[in-house]
């Protein structure tokens, strides 16, 4: 299994997500016209212990081998890093991509699974030189994963990245010409990213959980909204340094149920962009899952519908 593999359409897309509490399933259909619909989100809740279990549970209840399978990475179990694009054919891009990070990762090269992903430049400008995203992870890890799935009787196609599921959403929100930031947070912390033309070009994790902004004491919760607007100034300073053809239209939040007014309060205060909310429902069909209503539930299956858009090969 590698990373980013070929997509194979079945019954629709089945994402499923590991979170620290349990396993978060989301079905999503594509319909001719473009349109995604919403079919159902479950959740499995499980310990370390027992999420075997609860995946051969899932694979029962849910009829997986039905589905086209994707699994999201978490944090810690993959790097993603940016590097100058080499000077090579496409054909050779990742044996040239592998030499290069084999001073960067913590793991031998040839421990590692690779894939790469372009990050275009000003199409504009002389010289075409341009940086791509490196995602890295380790052989056993994907090598288990894969045995998990196997063994819960789920036709595992794609191994994905919270970073790309991320940008499917932000991609959505796009005005013409210009570019969206998106800043999500779960248990695991905040995952900035930057689009344009459904394009990722900036990905930055910021040390900030989500149970940190839900706490109740305001000085906690202010000293981490002053550590997130400092991040997110000094992000966009470089994003407008680094890309000067592209400009932000806004920041978006994922759902973050009811600190997220406080939250866009605060960053529309300190920022110069427009800060917004996201609500799901406005990007797609929930109607056959009423619950997704609720922006608490939207924060959790946040990521995973995020993947289930996710149609294109990577063609490097």
């Amino acid at each position: 299994m590698a990373l980013f593999a070929k997509n194979r359409k079945i019954a629709g897309r089945m994402v499923v997500h590991f979170q620290e509490d349990g396993i978060c399933v989301a079905f999503m259909r594509r319909l001719s016209s473009g349109s995604a619909v919403v079919n159902r989100v479950i959740f499995y809740p499980h310990n370390k212990s027992t999420a075997m279990l609860s995946l051969s549970k899932l694979a029962k209840d849910l009829h997986g081998a039905q589905y086209d399978c994707s699994n999201l990475l978490t944090t810690g179990e993959y790097q993603l890093l940016s590097v100058d694009a080499p000077n090579v054919p496409v054909e050779e891009m990742k044996t040239a991509m592998r030499w290069r990070l084999k001073d960067m990762l913590d793991y031998h090269i040839d421990d590692a699974t690779i894939d790469v992903l372009a990050v275009p430049g000003d199409k504009d400008a002389p010289v075409r030189n341009h940086s791509m995203y490196a995602v890295a992870a380790r052989n056993q890890l994907i090598e288990q994963r894969q045995a998990q799935f196997d063994e819960a009787r789920i036709p595992l196609s794609v191994i994905d990245i919270p970073e790309m599921a991320q940008r499917n959403l932000s991609a959505m929100l796009e005005p013409a010409g210009r570019g969206v930031a998106l800043l999500s947070f779960d248990a695991s912390g905040g995952l900035l990213t930057v689009t344009f033309s459904g394009e990722l070009y900036l990905a930055r994790r910021i040390d900030v959980t989500l149970q940190q902004i839900q706490q109740a004491e305001s000085e906690q919760k202010d000293a981490c909204y002053d550590q997130i607007t400092l991040e997110l100034q000094r992000s966009f300073d470089h994003f407008d340094r680094q890309y000067r053809f592209i400009t932000l239209s806004k920041l978006v939040l994922s759902p973050l149920g009811e600190v997220g007014k406080g939250l866009q309060t605060y960053l529309a205060a300190n920022l110069y962009v427009p800060i917004e909310i996201m609500d799901l429902s406005s990007l797609f069909d929930i109607s056959n899952v009423p619950d997704l209503k609720r922006l608490e539930t939207q924060q959790r299956y946040f990521l995973a519908l995020g993947a289930a858009l996710r149609e294109e090969e990577i063609a490097l």
